[in-house]
């Protein structure tokens, strides 16, 4: 496994085969986790070979839905997540129509999704899992049968997809049904309904691994209050003022200035971990700084315990640094 890690280069997805829900997946970024997880691996079944994958950092993840008759294929509906790959699909926001990608990166995402149902000779619904990065389209799987997301993307689509795809199975033709491929005029957004506040002991880290317990789903002609209905309809509340904790990789810096910026002009008061902090200051954004909860003195655990914060931005990079500032 160390051998076949070491050639893909690090970081890389692992798990048992023929799990379901990401069970046991994880993203392993050295030989000493990747030996870790090899032993546990093989307590849960010894009969089966250990899948390794390359792990893509800060690419676009994509579902795509599609009935197919083995000959001819419609693309049901192409959902774009707002978490990049390596969050579970079933944990990670997704929004129909996409709001990032190209027309000529979904036209690309349709022929691709085309050509695997016919070398397949899949007859009924599929989906495909995709991923985006730096404008190259990749494959992370392909499953052969209907999705979570059917239901999901009935609704938006206010098509029964369920019930074509029976007809196609009983032998009718996707010619004959009457469909045409198209993406809604407005944005539909599903959000995963996350089970942290009934069970605290759990671990929040988002991972390969399946935690949601249930979806939202928010529709608008605007995508930032279809995101929003989502939001309030999965039970989260949106401070619109306080302390709003701020500490996020060097990958994402740039990307965050404006954020702060305007977390700033509508009234939060940043506090911002050092070199957070520091960046924010080269671009004349105002925040406090404080310490992690590693460092010593006061540190932002302090902030948390005391309750004063009322929103956070966190992005770490890695799994080290993810648990030392969450």
């Amino acid at each position: 496994a160390i051998e076949v890690a070491n050639r893909i280069k690090y970081p890389v997805v692992v798990r048992p085969s023929f799990v379901l829900g990401g069970a046991f997946m994880d993203i392993v970024y050295n030989d000493k986790d990747l030996a870790t997880f090899v032993a546990k691996a093989k307590t849960i079944n010894d009969k089966h070979p250990i899948l390794i994958d390359k792990y893509l950092e800060q690419a676009k993840e994509l579902d795509v839905d599609a009935l197919s008759d083995g000959e001819t294929c419609i693309v049901a509906g192409i959902m774009e997540h707002i978490e990049p790959a390596g969050i579970h699909s079933g944990d990670s926001a997704c929004v129909l129509p996409p709001f990032s990608l190209s027309d000529a990166m979904q036209t690309q995402i349709k022929d691709a999704t085309r050509k695997l149902a016919k070398a397949l000779n899949v007859k009924g619904l599929l989906n495909i899992q995709f991923a985006v990065k730096e404008d190259t389209l990749y494959i992370i799987e392909v499953n052969p049968r209907a999705s979570r997301t059917v239901p999901f993307v009935s609704k938006a689509t206010g098509v029964s997809w369920a019930k074509l795809a029976t007809r196609v199975i009983m032998g009718e033709r996707v010619c004959d049904l009457a469909i045409t491929e198209g993406m809604p005029s407005y944005y539909c957004v599903k959000e995963a309904v996350l089970p942290f506040n009934k069970f605290p002991q759990s671990d929040i880290l988002l991972s390969p691994e399946m935690k949601s317990t249930g979806e939202s789903m928010g529709i608008d002609a605007s995508f930032p209050l279809a995101l929003y209905k989502a939001q309030v309809s999965a039970g989260q509340t949106f401070p619109v003022a306080g302390k709003a904790f701020v500490s996020v990789g060097d990958q994402d810096k740039d990307a965050f200035v404006p954020i702060a910026d305007q977390l700033s002009k509508i009234g939060f008061t940043l506090i911002a971990t050092e070199g957070t902090c520091h960046f924010l200051k080269q671009h004349n954004i105002n925040s406090i700084p404080v310490g992690k909860i590693s460092e010593e003195g006061d540190s932002i655990l302090d902030y948390f315990n005391r309750k004063e914060i009322a929103l956070a931005f966190n992005t770490p990079s890695g799994k080290i640094s993810n648990k030392d500032e969450i």
